[in-house]
Order: structure tokens, then sequence, then C-alpha cells
């Protein structure tokens, strides 16, 4: 996820970062370019379709056209920001979640007990990585230290890794229960969060794997495609030349709002725009080792 302060506007307008919609679409952008002039210089010089009703009547079909496509973009827009705005909160959720963890069980160990606060210094840390890995698909990579944690070297990579680890604790937690080391009620005020971890991996799961309707995808792309390539015929009489770099502007805007839209939909990608789950799960070790 890319940080910045939003009151630099200049340094917005001559930046051009890695995630800039300009550089995946610079080619489509010379292509519709070279197209329009196309277009422009075959009916200026050839066609003469000047005089024709239908062009005045397609000049109107676009401006009416040109709404609607407004309105699909903003609605394309808002449904995968809502994505990205529910992926942070759950997120936000874990660290709270795994901080309020780690200070019941301070509070409930005693400092003697030095190898279940070591467990659960890793352990809930552990979580987060682990989920971050889950959700970006990627192969999760675990330092398994069985020396001191025999119970790690029982994960498996080839199953639903967060939910063992949020076993793992659950087990170590109502062993330390029947041990006596917390009683029945002190079991229930840390039940809470124990739960949470496994919701949280769900919701998180649901944005993951529920993208955007594909027909509803396809059919704005079309609707883009469609609007761009025969804005050249409408307005190449009222603009003349001047129609290249109107259609690749106007390309290159709507264009963009479906790719910052295609990078936002998946919070959890490695895109620059997605959600840093890997500072978040980094800031949780920092928190837990802290606390325990």
């Amino acid at each position: 996820m890319i940080s910045y302060n939003p009151k630099h506007w200049f340094r917005f307008l001559f930046n051009f970062h890695k995630g800039d919609t300009l550089r995946q679409l610079v080619v489509f952008v010379f292509l519709i370019s070279a197209y329009s002039g196309l277009i422009a210089y075959l009916e200026l010089e050839y066609w003469n379709l000047s005089k024709d009703s239908n062009i005045s009547r397609l000049s109107l079909l676009h401006n009416l056209l040109g709404f609607v496509l407004s309105l699909l973009l903003v609605f394309r827009t808002n449904t995968a920001y809502d994505r990205w705005w529910e992926g942070r909160k759950l997120w936000g959720s874990l660290v709270n979640n795994s901080r309020n963890l780690a200070l019941k069980l301070n509070a409930l160990l005693k400092h003697e007990n030095l190898d279940d606060r070591r467990f659960f210094r890793r352990m809930i840390p552990l979580f987060a990585s682990v989920l971050r890995d889950h959700l970006a698909l990627e192969t999760t990579r675990l330092a398994l230290d069985s020396a001191d944690h025999p119970e790690l070297a029982s994960l498996d990579k080839n199953k639903h890794v967060p939910n063992q680890v949020v076993s793992l604790i659950t087990q170590r937690i109502y062993t330390m229960q029947k041990d006596g080391t917390i009683d029945g009620y002190q079991l229930m005020t840390i039940n809470s969060e124990l739960q949470s971890f496994a919701e949280i991996c769900g919701a998180c799961e649901r944005i993951k794997n529920t993208p955007i309707p594909f027909s509803y995808s396809t059919f704005v792309k079309k609707f883009i495609f469609i609007y761009v390539v025969t804005l050249p015929f409408g307005f190449v009489f009222s603009l003349g030349y001047w129609v290249i770099p109107v259609v690749a502007f106007i390309f290159y805007v709507l264009a963009s709002l479906e790719v910052i839209a295609e990078e936002i939909e998946d919070p959890f990608g490695g895109d620059e725009n997605d959600l840093p789950t890997q500072k978040i799960a980094a800031n949780i070790k920092r928190n837990i080792e802290d606390i325990l």
C-alpha cells in the first residue's frame, strides 16, 4: 500500500508511481490514438460524412450513453472500494482482538508461567502472518522451532493453516483451564477473542473468494470499448483532428476507473494499493511481544 500526504497536490501531478494507471494503459492509449487518427483521416478526406444525419444522431447517442456509463463506473468503483474498506476493518479488528487477548492472558498468567507466555507470544502473531499468506494464495512459510514449541511441527501446510493455528491456541487455553492455571470464568472472558479469529478469517475468505460477478465486469468492459471506438465517428466533424487526443483522454479516464476497481476489489493481493497486511502483521507481532 502506498503511503502519501494528500496535501501534496503538485507532487501528485508530476509523479508517476508503479501503481499509476497510465503505466498500465499507455499501450492502449497509443492504439486508441492511432485508431482515432485513422477514422478522422478517412472521414475528413475520403468519406465526407459531415452531411449524414446518422452522424449527428450518433453524437447525441454518445452524450446519452456517457451519462449511463458514468453511473455504471461509479457503482463499480464504490462496490470495489467497499470490499477494500471491509477488508481493512477486518484487519483492524484482528489487531484489536490480538491485543485484547494478549492483555487478558498477561493478566491471567503468572510471571512464572514462562512456557505459556512464550507460546502465546509466538502463536498470536503467527495467526496474522499465516492469514496474510493464506489470503495472498502463497505457500505459507513458517519458521518452525520444534525445540521450543513441538506443537508447531504438527502444522500441515497443505491444509487450512489459520484454522490449525487457532486450534493450537484454543487447545493450549483449554489445557490451562484443565490444569487449573485459569478457571472457567476466566476462560469465558477470553473466549470472544478466540472466536473472533475464526470469524475474521472467514470474512476475509468471503471477500477473497467472491469476486465481482463476471457478467457485470465483462459488461462494463464491453460498454467502455464500444463507447470509445465509436466516439471518433460522432465528434470528428466538430473537433477535427483534435478528436485524437480527446478520445485518448476519455479512454484513459474511463479505463483507469475500471483498472482501479479491479485492483482494489481484491484487497489481499500484492498490488500497490492493496492492504498493507504484512505491515499490520508485523505491528501485531511487535505489540504482542511488548505485552507478553
